[in-house]
């Protein structure tokens, strides 16, 4: 079979600096748009975007000779960019670093849909300080507790790992 055919959906979730409640409503709209813009102009495909004020997440299928890191690091700097230019007032704006990114089948694409759309619901009921270590464990990615704990402890907020 000749050519490279793929499927690559992936769910990706990122914060705000200190998890800042700076995207509002209105800044939501045009920033998500512009992420549009730099994924399209990388070559992938953004199907859904959404958040809440302290954080993205995107579902979007990428190419198979491109680094998920270095979507990463050009949706996060250039979408900063943008906010400081296009919103002087929000000078402080920033991203924190890393990311947490999911291989999505399919079969799950409208469950994931749903759920990146229902945020403002789903974070009425949770946090965003536990989601990101719930889906950690959902899907299976290791990580280690002593830096979710250091996070944790270092935003003040009592580890759900340890159940204090």
């Amino acid at each position: 079979m000749a050519g490279t055919y793929s499927q690559l959906l992936l769910h990706i979730v990122f914060s705000t600096k200190h998890r800042a409640p700076i995207i509002t409503p209105d800044l939501a709209d045009r920033l998500y748009s512009y992420m549009g813009g730099i994924i399209r102009a990388k070559k992938g495909v953004l199907y859904d975007i959404g958040g809440a004020a302290d954080h993205v997440h995107m579902y979007l299928r990428w190419r198979t000779d491109g680094a998920v890191s270095d979507l990463m690091r050009t949706v996060k700097s250039r979408s900063s960019k943008w906010v400081h230019e296009t919103f002087p007032e929000l000078d402080g704006f920033a991203w924190q670093d890393g990311y947490a990114a999911f291989s999505v089948s399919k079969s799950q694409e409208q469950a994931v849909k749903q759920y990146i759309e229902g945020q403002a619901e789903h974070h009425r009921r949770e946090d965003f300080r536990s989601e990101p270590l719930r889906l950690l464990e959902a899907h299976g990615v290791e990580f280690e507790e002593r830096f979710v704990s250091i996070e944790c402890a270092l935003l003040g907020t009592p580890s759900p790992l340890r159940g204090e």
